[in-house]
């Protein structure tokens, strides 16, 4: 193969999270609009380009107070820091089909270097001949390297919120014609 550009189809992606309520307990969301710019051969993903971003008042917990509150100044203050975005730097190839990508995370106005464990799923045409790849992710990084913060003390001990968010990704990129 070689390296072409591919966009995201929403319709079967997802980027979810989730995070200790309590300390006993996970609260699970995800981020409903996202888009990508990609360039990649499939089969080496040790040469792509990723651009990701993700539109972070699109957080969706399934509860509309508790998102109020996510986008408000005291989580993410969508306002004056709408989009959450990841600029690869470095993919290595950890495993068949498995890889180590690392890059720039710009959330509430902070840059972090991260890196995810990333899945090629595979690769096929539709009904209708268009090519397809399917990647998987995870991830894990700490909100307070991204300066949120918030959180309340439980009177049994512990906090409210935990400071590490896992973060997954199924992604079905559509290579653009």
């Amino acid at each position: 193969m070689t390296v072409s550009n591919w966009t995201i189809d929403p319709t079967h992606s997802s980027i979810e999270f989730s995070v200790k309520h309590m300390m006993i307990a996970k609260v699970k969301g995800s981020f409903n609009k996202f888009s990508a710019n990609i360039s990649a051969d499939p089969l080496d993903l040790t040469t792509a380009e990723i651009d990701f971003d993700v539109d972070v008042a699109s957080i969706d917990t399934r509860n509309a107070d508790r998102d109020n509150h996510l986008r408000s100044a005291d989580f993410f203050h969508v306002e004056h820091n709408p989009t959450l975005t990841f600029k690869s730097s470095k993919i290595v190839k950890t495993d068949e089909d498995e890889y180590d990508v690392t890059g720039n995370v710009t959330l509430n106005g902070i840059t972090k270097e991260e890196t995810f464990a990333i899945t090629f799923e595979g690769q096929g045409k539709d009904p209708w001949g268009n090519e397809k790849a399917g990647f998987s992710g995870k991830g894990k990084i700490k909100r307070s390297d991204y300066g949120l913060t918030y959180n309340a003390a439980l009177e049994t001990g512990g906090v409210l919120i935990g400071d590490q968010i896992t973060l997954t990704l199924d992604i079905e990129a559509a290579k653009e014609a």
